[in-house]
């Protein structure tokens, strides 16, 4: 009976394992050419420019929902803020900020 209850726990971990969004903490190469670093804050991961004309300015913060990632991205520029998400594949990122969920905008960027 316990070899049976660990075994199916072992491959309900695998499972969940794989269903697992890749990790979104660290360092990021933007579209624009700056660092953006990604890391905890609360229950939550904020995205902060490390360079740049904005450097220090939180411009996101996401939570893991199923395989992506959701929350809010502001533009540094004009401070306005959108929905966001973003999907994590190993060392690329897709990052997507939307306006009303129709008027969307997607940046590409590289695990440093």
């Amino acid at each position: 009976m316990t070899r049976t209850i660990a075994a199916t726990a072992a491959a309900l971990m695998l499972m969940t394992a794989g269903a697992l969004a890749d990790p979104i903490e660290g360092n990021w190469k933007t579209a624009s050419g700056e660092t953006a670093g990604i890391g905890k804050c609360g229950g939550s991961f904020c995205i902060t420019l490390k360079t740049g004309k904005y450097k220090g300015k939180q411009i996101g913060k996401v939570a893991l929902k199923g395989k992506s990632y959701v929350g809010t991205v502001t533009d540094p520029a004009d401070d306005k803020t959108y929905s966001g998400s973003a999907t994590v594949n190993g060392g690329s990122m897709k990052l997507k900020g939307c306006a009303l969920k129709i008027f969307c905008k997607t940046q590409n960027w590289s695990k440093l």
